[in-house]
């Protein structure tokens, strides 16, 4: 873990270069291919995900500009992100967010499969019932009934348990409180409830 950690911090270093060399040349766009690489030396070759680093193959176009853009102004402000992110985002600019953003979302994407298999249903109940108890909706009233997401709320279906888990686990700790209104849903679920909601959506395709 420690080996891919230094890995994918040396890549985000060498991808905010690759970037600023990219964007910084008149006409640059028109003549050289996008430089995805920069984001797949993390995200996987496929882009399907790959320890930390989340699937981004088949994400919503909207949402990928949108994180893009807060890695850069620093508002998503969770460690990993301030160690990856922020670095490899420093000169995006909104134009090449797009691109980056129309290249990725065309591309398949595959459903992780990792998660606890037992906390299935018990997260499938959570994610279309919501917690009445804690007052929390449904989950399919933003993200779709098999979690495919609109716009720029993002596709959760098939994404990684471990990404998962760590994301609804940082906004309850009150990492990226822009993203209203999931700091306030992540804090009113439990770690149990966490669990079963990131091992449902691990399988969703």
């Amino acid at each position: 873990m420690t080996r891919t950690r230094s890995f994918c911090s040396s890549a985000g270093q060498a991808a905010a270069i690759a970037f600023a060399c990219w964007s910084s040349s008149p006409g640059t766009q028109a003549q050289e291919a996008l430089p995805t690489r920069n984001c797949t030396w993390c995200h996987g070759s496929s882009a399907q995900g790959f320890s930390t680093a989340p699937r981004i193959a088949g994400q919503k176009p909207h949402y990928i500009v949108r994180e893009l853009l807060a890695f850069k102004d620093h508002s998503r402000d969770n460690p990993t992100s301030a160690q990856y992110m922020w670095g490899a985002t420093a000169r995006v600019s909104p134009e090449l967010a797009s691109e980056f953003a129309a290249y990725f979302a065309a591309l398949p994407a595959e459903p992780a499969n990792d998660g606890n298999s037992a906390l299935v249903e018990a997260g499938k109940a959570l994610y279309v019932q919501g917690a009445a108890e804690a007052n929390v909706v449904s989950c399919v009233v933003c993200h779709g009934p098999n979690g495919e997401g609109f716009e720029a709320i993002p596709r959760l279906g098939g994404l990684s348990y471990g990404y998962l888990k760590s994301r609804l686990e940082q906004w309850s700790q009150g990492f990226h409180a822009s993203a209203y209104p999931m700091p306030r849903v992540a804090t009113s679920l439990s770690p149990e409830e966490i669990d079963a909601l990131a091992s449902y959506l691990s399988f969703l395709k």
